[in-house]
């Protein structure tokens, strides 16, 4: 048997309960789990908000790290005994998982099982978006909104590397602090300037990065350049803007949205080049992961309500066990 962090149905609240050990199907692979990484869009499976909606019990977390422990029909890689993370949708908050191998990424022997358990989705989705939908280019001005968040962090830092100069808009001076260490040139506060002024001030924005949605990506949009790309990645303030097209059209402004999972469904190619990309950075210490808070299996409960109310910055990982 092991413990599994699970919802019953849509709805309800998850909890903690125990189930039999999986065995791997045909293209499976069974993974013991040694971390998790929480996303915002566990809050949205929950709720049944999410995109993708497994059939209940649905065991929660969207990514994970550990080490494959058993092979299903027609699996040959990565073998028994790699360190892998996975990019799983759900059931990372389990002790063990069985997870299509097309999903799984061998990490560097050296990457902590907490680094890699919160690498793939926020560090794929920033480099995916940056690089190959908004083509961000040496010398042009980033802004980030949510700039301390899951994503957000990570497009700063990506940002920089990249060669932008990087505005970082978050809630409050310890947020900020956090952007400004993964590499923000400027800094905003979102709770008390003005945003559509403050990028303005600063020569407006070439490539606008938006998690946040609502009140922020209007005020950013009236801040962005003309032939401005502004990248839709996520609504977590709740509120998913209407975009007047006449602003596009005046300003020659492009939106641009990005489903990052939807790349492991239609080309699968464009992920494998940036986590190439990603774990190359890694190695040669050019990335490292912001991770605010590691916490035990049995308080993933506590690590959810951390990004809910919006008291984390970078990642909140769930250690489950030392495979």
């Amino acid at each position: 048997m092991m413990r599994a962090f699970e919802i019953s149905d849509y709805g309800c609240q998850p909890a903690l309960v125990s189930r039999p050990v999986p065995d791997p199907g045909p293209g499976e692979l069974r993974v013991r789990i040694a971390a998790c990484g929480l996303n915002f869009a566990d809050l949205l499976m929950i709720r049944g908000r999410y995109q993708e909606r497994p059939a209940p019990p649905v065991t929660l977390g969207m990514e994970l790290a550990g080490v494959v422990e058993a092979l299903g029909a027609g699996v040959t890689a990565p073998a028994i005994g790699t360190r892998v993370a996975v990019y799983s949708g759900h059931g990372g908050l389990a002790e063990a998982g069985c997870f299509a191998a097309t999903r799984c990424v061998p990490i560097p022997d050296a990457m902590p099982f907490a680094d890699a358990a919160g690498f793939l989705i926020a560090h794929g989705t920033s480099h995916l978006a940056l690089h190959r939908r908004a083509a961000l280019q040496p010398g042009e001005t980033l802004l980030v909104l949510g700039a301390a968040g899951g994503v957000g962090l990570t497009a700063v830092e990506i940002g920089k590397l990249m060669g932008a100069r990087v505005i970082a808009s978050a809630r409050g001076p310890e947020k900020l602090k956090v952007a400004q260490s993964a590499g923000a040139d400027h800094l905003i506060d979102s709770e008390t300037d003005d945003l559509r002024d403050a990028v303005k001030a600063l020569g407006g924005a070439d490539v606008v990065y938006d998690p946040v949605g609502g009140d922020q990506f209007r005020a950013a949009l009236r801040a962005t350049n003309p032939e401005g790309r502004i990248l839709a990645i996520g609504f977590a303030s709740g509120d998913i803007p209407q975009i007047p097209a006449n602003h596009l059209l005046v300003k020659n402004i492009s939106v641009i949205g990005l489903n990052w999972g939807g790349y492991l469904r239609f080309n699968p190619a464009a992920m494998a080049e940036t986590f190439a990309a990603l774990f190359g950075w890694y190695a040669a210490g050019r990335l490292r992961p912001h991770i605010s808070h590691v916490l035990p299996l049995d308080q993933a409960a506590d690590g959810l309500a951390l990004l809910e109310s919006r008291q984390s910055t970078g990642k909140v990982i769930i250690r489950i066990s030392e495979p």
